[in-house]
């Protein structure tokens, strides 16, 4: 089956998610100032990334630019 790439933002929160297939067996890895990797314990992969006060980090939400120390890969 081919990973689906799922976005979650929860409004109330601030909280944006943004995950590629299963996440039920990751870990959440705060890398700095409220973003969180999430990585597969069996392959490593990173699967998502989590994203605490996402809509306080731009004052417009249609041209949001967050630094990140990690590349996301999505595969087709």
């Amino acid at each position: 089956m081919e990973d689906e790439m799922r976005l979650y933002y929860d409004e109330k929160g601030d909280f944006l998610e943004i995950v590629s297939g299963d996440i039920s067996n990751c870990y959440f890895e705060n890398i700095g100032k409220g973003i969180f990797k999430i990585t597969d314990k069996t392959t490593g992969e990173v699967k998502g990334i989590s994203i605490h006060s996402f809509k306080n980090r731009s004052k417009n939400l249609d041209e949001i630019k967050i630094n990140l120390p990690l590349k996301f890969k999505i595969f087709s």
